[in-house]
């Protein structure tokens, strides 16, 4: 190299597999100020939202390290996440708190974003700019002389991830300033309010409330208003686990097509078929438990789980009917899209199941006591009935909704796939059922052992999604 070079620090984007021979933008750092790295057009590199949709609005800072260099002049700087929702991975371990950087070093916005490396390149001293220019002219600089961690090579090489505090002076004036929108927060949050602050949910739960409070003196319009409060909250846990959008007028709409399949005559086949031609009779008195779980299981277990499923088959063939993006939005086209449909027609089995026979038979076993006691009877039964749907209902449907999703990613396995998935799910909807008649503590396992089904589920199906990049279930590992 001449005089007439020198290095400077820069980031530069690294492309995609499918754009290997594409050249991609390299950014100079400065010596002096901050660059931050998101979606929000006020960052120094801006990423794409509709690409880089894992990527925060701010998601990244490199900033020089200021008050300290090597004896030979040599400068650093440090990357710190901004608290992104998915994570600023550098050398592929999740970064905590900041880092020094080290020429190599490759930093990831999120599991699967976009991906930069820390270099140093040479470029003419008329052609860099002052305030990103490095001084020194001969090599890029070795990290040497002081207290910070050394690099042998520019080679990159995993190493634990060290978290580093700038020591920074911050002037007086500054640590004193207060903004309009420091002390009038509401005005600030713009987009993220309703997105990372759970706006809805809490809008939601207030609406709940003040009806509720309208509806005393009305137990069946109580009843109908708590139990479709409870049974959206547990569907919203489940929601936020599978961590792909939906839109809610199809997750209704499943729902919707369930209560219809048992309030018509529709129900009426599939008592004809599982418990008069099948021997799933259910039984009315006590009989040996080998026969009880013959009977739950032909019954209970395959034939609710069959009608759950309905909806998810349903909207699956009329997804296949429409041109995307529709096609993919509303119908089943990974296994996140038959579980959300399959717990979401499960909320409407318990709605119906719960308000429509458990509590009438409470009710009216209890009224001889007088009117209060059957109330608070009806009202016992209903609170544990809808909460144990995520361990009951909507673990069967869910567990079996991954199964219908998983066909339509492997269809020469598709016959395999739903037998397994079909059966499995009958299986656990049968010991829930049969357990109780022996322990509730068997029961509670049983309880325990079906989420876990649907949990693990959940975390495959994130695992094999074609959108998992866009997955935001990934918050949960902040």
């Amino acid at each position: 190299m001449t005089g007439q070079e020198r290095s400077i620090a820069c980031l530069r984007l690294v492309a995609p597999p499918h754009q290997a021979d594409a050249q991609q933008p390299s950014y100079p750092l400065s010596l002096s100020e901050s660059l931050w790295l998101g979606r929000d057009p006020r960052c120094q590199i801006v990423l794409d939202p509709v690409i880089y949709r894992a990527v925060s609005r701010r998601h990244a800072e490199i900033s020089p390290v200021l008050g300290f260099e090597s004896p030979d002049g040599a400068r650093f700087w440090q990357i710190c996440d901004l608290n992104s929702a998915n994570g600023t991975f550098l050398n592929g371990q999740r970064l905590q708190g900041c880092q020094v950087l080290q020429a190599g070093d490759r930093v990831m916005l999120g599991q699967d974003g976009p991906e930069f490396v820390f270099e140093y390149q040479w470029q003419p001293v008329e052609s860099v700019p002052a305030a990103a220019s490095h001084p020194s002219t001969s090599s890029p600089p070795p990290i040497r002389g002081i207290n910070l961690p050394a690099v042998s090579s520019v080679t990159p090489r995993p190493r634990p991830v060290q978290t580093y505090r700038s020591k920074r002076p911050v002037a007086a004036s500054q640590a004193d300033s207060i903004s309009w929108t420091q002390l009038f927060p509401i005005f600030s949050t713009g987009q993220d309010l309703t997105r990372k602050a759970y706006l809805l949910p809490g809008g939601i739960t207030v609406a709940f409330v003040v009806l509720m409070f309208l509806a005393v003196g009305s137990p069946l319009l109580f009843n109908l208003l708590l139990a479709s409060y409870l049974s959206g909250a547990a569907y919203y846990f489940v929601y936020q686990l599978c961590g792909k959008r939906k839109p809610w007028w199809v997750l209704v709409s499943a729902a919707v097509m369930t209560v219809l399949l048992l309030t018509l005559p529709t129900l009426n086949l599939f008592i004809l078929v599982f418990r008069v031609l099948l021997p799933g009779e259910i039984p009315t008195a006590q009989v040996p438990f080998p026969l009880l779980l013959v009977r739950m299981f032909f019954g209970a277990g395959l034939m609710e789980e069959l009608l759950k499923a309905v909806p998810v088959l349903v909207l699956l063939w009329w997804g296949r009917q429409l041109r995307q993006p529709a096609r993919e939005r509303i119908g089943v086209w990974e296994p996140l899209d038959g579980i959300l449909l399959g717990t979401a027609s499960a909320v409407g089995f318990t709605l119906v199941e719960t308000l429509g026979q458990y509590l009438p038979d409470i009710y009216h076993s209890t009224l001889a006591a007088g009117e209060g006691v059957a109330q608070l009877a009806s009202l016992q039964l209903l609170i544990p009935r809808v909460l144990g749907s995520v361990s009951g209902h909507m673990a069967y449907s869910g567990y079996l909704g991954y199964f219908i999703g998983l066909s339509v990613l492997r269809p020469r396995k598709r016959w395999l796939i739903l037998g397994v998935g079909y059966l499995t799910a009958a299986g656990l909807h049968t010991l829930w059922n049969a357990s109780g008649v022996l322990s509730p503590v068997l029961l509670a396992v049983v309880g325990v052992i079906s989420y876990a089904f649907l949990g693990a589920a959940i975390l495959k199906a994130r695992e094999l999604s074609p959108t998992r990049s866009q997955n935001f279930a990934t918050r949960f590992y902040r």
